[in-house]
């Protein structure tokens, strides 16, 4: 997937011209920066995204239509099950972390749509997760469940006010885990 677009690229996915791209981009509607020392722009992935957003074009050509899942999960086994179930399904694009820090790179760069979190991490806690994604504008958009079988009642409450959409106990119905994940993402 790629994260940085030339005004050309940005013109193609748009199905504009390359001056619209080049005003929209000089006037400031379109974020982005100019290459040191030469007179290129350069828009990055999220930019234009948005630009195409507040703007009602189509973002059929700069995503595969597919809904981003990232799973976060020391487990490799449960890892491994939700990935196959949800390749399988044929709506999801799917990554995985096995750490918080981890989770951090990934949902930086694959920009998740929805992230299915273990709550105890090796290196964190999903509160602290949840609540490092939410203090982020960029990520306001993202969709957390949270997956765990050591959680209290008052400890899923606190994990829902620091953030996360969902809960879900393991362990899991995956039919159940499908449905909520559809169900978030509003996906039939």
């Amino acid at each position: 997937m790629k994260d940085l677009f030339t005004t050309g690229e940005a013109a193609e996915i748009c199905r504009v011209s390359q001056q619209t791209i080049i005003r929209c981009f000089d006037s400031g509607r379109l974020e982005g920066f100019r290459v040191p020392g030469s007179r290129f722009r350069r828009i990055p992935r999220q930019s234009l995204v948005r630009f195409m957003r507040e703007n009602d074009i189509p973002l059929d050509n700069i995503e595969s239509g597919k809904k981003r899942v990232l799973i976060v999960d020391d487990d490799a086994e449960i890892v491994e099950l939700i990935a196959d179930v949800l390749a399988r399904d044929g709506r999801f694009e799917i990554h995985t972390a096995s750490s918080g820090y981890d989770a951090g790179i990934a949902t930086q760069r694959f920009r998740p749509d929805l992230i299915l979190l273990d709550y105890m991490l090796p290196d964190v806690n999903g509160n602290v997760v949840c609540q490092t994604i939410r203090k982020n504008p960029e990520f306001e958009n993202i969709r957390i469940i949270i997956i765990s079988g050591v959680v209290k009642q008052d400890e899923i409450d606190h994990l829902l006010k620091s953030g996360a959409e969902g809960f879900i106990k393991k362990p899991f119905n995956i039919s159940e885990l499908i449905d909520k994940i559809a169900d978030l993402l509003q996906i039939k």
